[in-house]
């Protein structure tokens, strides 16, 4: 039995709203969706398993009819769905009385359900979220019925208020694949626990490789052997980028030495630029130009200025910067930690004296 676990696709979210290319992201996340299905067809899985939040909010009937079309050209494909805690289902949900294609079921009871697809010997269980938040660890007793048929289990959860989960119960229940949805970075709790993260990476927080999990089951008289990995897909990463800066470097030459790593690194990314290190004293780094290079959702500047202290001492040891750095000397601190104090406060200081 081969398959395809996806979570987390949000389709209709537009990230980073207020930036350049949110609008492009949303589309960018649909056009990811679709590829994937390209993928079921080009692979030939059996199942693509969806756990969860397929749509950041309730899909309107519009947007369910242009994804159950592109389900109706899966050559072989059977797709299992459920709602997440961004798409749960309630009174008006669409989810409700659509009529998907054949190739679609969705496990929309809210206690766990379960489909036998006997041409694959695979039992897949679930349920669907009908409320925002669920502070009950509702697979804690999810066992599977028949263990000699493979037996998955789509899940979502993870975290205080959506369905906690107790990995090593989740280990103990004896499925041959749980497909985890909610946390939207890739991981595997075990070779066949896993969170797939969500399809494109949606927050400036989300760092890392995004994309699915592809797998091999099979199960006889034999034994269970398998092959399940996770393979990249997302258009663009999230990249967290820190630059030393050293007290030779101009705006000029911070600026282009940035350039140069987005360049290398790849510009159709979105950047959140961590300048750390010493900075000349009298230069203010201008945040703004660094904007101008891309992709650069946020700038955090903390970088120090390169103070003379004893010089400073000297001018001002009758005032209270002289007497601050006097006390940060006496305390005896560790050098990085009395160096930290020393250059935010005297900062403070000479900000405040004007």
């Amino acid at each position: 039995m081969k398959f395809i676990h996806i979570a987390d696709v949000h389709l209709g979210m537009q990230p980073d709203k207020g930036m350049p290319w949110s609008e492009l992201r949303k589309e960018e996340i649909k056009e990811t969706f679709f590829n994937l299905l390209e993928i079921c067809n080009r692979e030939a899985v059996d199942f693509l398993f969806i756990a969860g939040d397929l749509f950041h909010n309730q899909p309107l009937v519009r947007d369910i009819k242009e994804i159950n079309y592109g389900f109706s050209k899966l050559n072989r494909t059977k797709v299992i769905i459920i709602a997440g805690n961004h798409d749960y289902i309630n009174e008006r949900s669409h989810y409700i009385n659509f009529q998907w294609c054949e190739q679609v079921f969705m496990l929309d009871n809210e206690k766990l359900d379960s489909l036998y697809f006997p041409e694959h010997n695979t039992r897949v269980y679930g349920f669907s979220y009908h409320q925002r938040d669920i502070l009950e660890a509702k697979y804690t007793n999810a066992y599977p019925e028949d263990k000699e048929c493979i037996n998955i289990l789509i899940a979502h959860g993870g975290d205080e208020k959506d369905i906690p989960i107790d990995k090593n119960n989740l280990k103990s229940l004896g499925y041959d694949y749980v497909a985890l949805g909610h946390i939207h970075k890739q991981e595997f709790i075990t070779d066949r626990i896993a969170y797939s993260g969500s399809l494109e990476p949606l927050d400036k927080n989300e760092t890392g490789r995004h994309g699915y999990i592809i797998g091999d089951i099979q199960k006889d008289m034999e034994g269970n052997k398998s092959d399940i990995s996770f393979i990249p897909l997302a258009k663009r990463e999230y990249i967290h980028l820190e630059v030393e800066v050293e007290p030779d470097m101009t705006n000029g030459k911070i600026l282009d030495f940035i350039k140069g790593k987005v360049a290398e690194i790849g510009e159709y990314n979105i950047y959140k630029l961590i300048l750390k290190g010493i900075r000349d004293s009298e230069n203010e780094i201008d945040i703004n130009s660094l904007y101008d290079i891309g992709n650069i959702i946020q700038v955090m500047d903390t970088t120090v200025p390169d103070y003379d202290f004893s010089e400073l001492y000297y001018m001002n040891k009758d005032n209270i910067i002289g007497m601050y750095i006097e006390s940060i000397r006496r305390t005896g601190l560790e050098d990085e930690i009395a160096d930290k104090a020393l250059y935010y406060g005297i900062e403070a200081l000479l900000k405040a004296k004007g």
